[in-house]
Formats: C-alpha cells, structure tokens, sequence
C-alpha cells in the first residue's frame, strides 16, 4: 500500500464536495485501507451517506453542551470501518465558522489518534481558504496536500482560483484538480486548461448522473448502493489516484483576465 494521506479538499460552497470526500473515503475502505473523513462544514453532512443518513453529534455541539469531549463521542464507525467525525458550526447568527474549525480540530488532536493512524485522513473543507479558519487543518500541520473541486463555470473556477493564493500564500501543495460536471459546455477541456493555467492536472472528470442524488436521498454513497454503476468506477478512479499520487506542485494562481480569457474563449467557440 502506499504512504499515509492527509489531504484537504476544497472548493465553492454546493459543488459538490462531500460527495465526492464520501465517495473516495467509501472507495479506499474498499481496497482496505483505513479511512477517517473530518467534516468541517458547519451542515454536518460530509459523513452522512457513510453512516446510513444518521447524523452524528457535532464536535461543536458538545462543546456547547459543556460535554467532556472524548474518542468515544466524537469518532463514529461508518461504512467498511471508514471513522467519522464532524466539526460542525455556531448557531444560525451566531459566532463564526471559521473560528469553530480552529477550536474544533484544536481538541480533536488532544482526543483522538485516528488523525494520525490512518492510511487516509481527508477533510472535507466548505467555501474557500480565504477565512482563516478555514485553512486551520493545514496551519495546524494536518494536511499533506490539498485537492480543489470545480466544475466548468465562472464562479466555480474563480473560486479555485482564489483557493490557489491561499494555498500559495500557505506553501501547501496541490496534488490536483476534480471536475464535478454541471453539464457546461466543453467543460472538461475548460477545466483542463484552468487546471493547467494554475501548474496542476485534472486528476478526475465526474459526470453528472443522477445516481448520486438517488443514492443521498437514501441516505448512502454511490460506492455502496450503486456499487457496479459507472460513476462508482470514477470514484474508485479517483481513490487510487489519490492513493497513489506522486505529483505535487505549489499552484500559481491565474490572473483574474486570465480567467475570463480562458472563459470567454470557450464561450466564442460554443457560439459558432
């Protein structure tokens, strides 16, 4: 097996991201490593479809609830032996995320060993990198690497983009960038071209397919409900891929005409 991962994915707010950590996370316990997915958005729900559509209690909650925290009540088993933990957020109104992440991960490191014993430790981290709260896992040393979600539309890519300074301005490296097709237009090759603008690769082209909403809705990732479907072969893809990742690179991020142009271009040849 290779070495141990402790990667970060980020990316835009809904596009997709806990999906896909869930997936991955539901892919590798298959080939028998051991998994451990933090969810640091304040929705809870990066380990749902890992545990059945049960939610857990909320590193956040407890604390709130001046509940002593121990492995026990933070860390649940989910599919295949995968361990599952969520950070959780402040009260609708109240408090900042960002902040909650700090203090969250803060206490999961004095709790718990499975940050460090497992094979695979990702976390799925929601918006962007510009709060810095957000980038606590990699500021805590956590995180080895990070990966960027996008799809091919502008806010998307400029939101990867903005991620690609934070990572920069941290010395992060960034192993690659997934697509989660939104069914643009000549999509992959846009997200290609970004991905190479920036010094990275497309290390994952995601179709849309219905299948991943109807497996969420029941409460399961694709890997275990659909586990002979298409899309489960992608995200198996994607779990060696990460697995077994060799390449690394600081990212430069692309200037902000740079962007457009890349866009615009795609755009012109859509019309013609």
């Amino acid at each position: 097996m290779s070495g141990a991962r402790r990667i970060a994915i980020y990316g835009k707010g809904g596009i997709g991201k806990s999906s896909t950590a869930s997936n991955v996370a539901a892919a590798c316990a298959d080939e028998g490593y051991s998994v451990t997915i933090i969810g640091c958005d304040p929705k809870s729900d990066s380990s749902i479809t890992l545990l059945n559509g049960r939610r857990i209690p909320t590193v956040m909650d407890l604390i709130r609830q001046k509940v002593d925290l121990n492995e026990e009540n933070v860390v649940y088993e989910g599919y295949k032996g995968v361990r599952c933990v969520e950070v959780g957020g402040p009260e609708p109104g109240v408090g900042c995320a960002g902040r909650g992440i700090i203090v969250a991960v803060t206490a999961l490191t004095k709790i718990t060993s499975v940050l460090t014993e497992s094979d695979l430790v990702i976390y799925d981290v929601p918006g962007d990198i510009v709060c810095g709260g957000f980038s606590a896992p990699i500021q805590k040393g956590l995180v080895s690497e990070a990966y960027i979600l996008s799809s091919g539309e502008y806010m998307p890519i400029y939101a990867a983009n903005n991620i690609c300074k934070g990572l920069l301005k941290l010395n992060m490296p960034l192993s690659g960038v997934i697509c989660n097709s939104r069914n643009v237009p000549r999509e992959e090759e846009i997200i290609t071209e970004f991905a190479s603008g920036i010094g990275s690769t497309l290390v994952a082209f995601i179709p849309k397919d219905n299948i991943v909403q109807d497996c969420e809705r029941d409460g399961f990732s694709v890997i275990e409900k659909a586990p002979d479907s298409a899309i489960a072969g992608v995200y198996r893809r994607l779990a060696r891929a990460i697995m077994n990742c060799e390449r690394k690179t600081i990212p430069r991020p692309m200037e902000d005409a740079s962007l457009r142009e890349l866009l615009m271009i795609h755009d012109t040849r859509n019309k013609t």
